[in-house]
């Protein structure tokens, strides 16, 4: 089973005003270190501000016809934006909620933060989804 660890982010994040916390930048280390240890580890990443990105709306025109609107970051509702992640294998769903409560506070020990976790679909489910006929 594959799991997603988000970090949602913060003004702080989105201003970097993290990046020079070494002391958690080690505890976030250590704790992918175990990850990695453990065979759990399958991808972390950390996300540079929304300012360096975009979004891509799709949506139709009057005429019914699909249209594309894309918005040039940074975005103002940090609510919405993700400041990293960590995807992990695990067995069970128990076990992958026993590695997030471990997951270091990401804005630092004391400081407001959140995370989300999310199971992932994995190929064999894929095929549950109805295809689109061939043309």
């Amino acid at each position: 089973m594959r799991f997603m660890i988000i970090v949602k982010a913060t003004a702080e994040t989105e201003a970097e005003a993290l990046m020079g916390d070494a002391a958690l930048m080690a505890e976030m280390s250590a704790y992918h270190q175990q990850l990695s240890q453990a065979g759990a580890l399958l991808d972390a990443h950390g996300l540079k501000p929304s300012r360096e990105g975009w979004r891509i709306r799709h949506g139709s025109d009057a005429a019914g016809k699909p249209t594309r609107q894309v918005t040039d970051g940074p975005f103002a509702e940090t609510k919405e934006l993700i400041a990293g992640y960590t995807l992990i294998q695990v067995r069970s769903r128990e076990e992958a909620m026993e590695w997030a409560r471990r997951f270091p506070a990401p804005m630092g020990a004391g400081r407001p933060a959140e995370i989300e976790v999310r199971l992932l679909y994995e190929p064999h489910e894929l095929d549950d989804f109805p295809r689109a006929a061939a043309d």
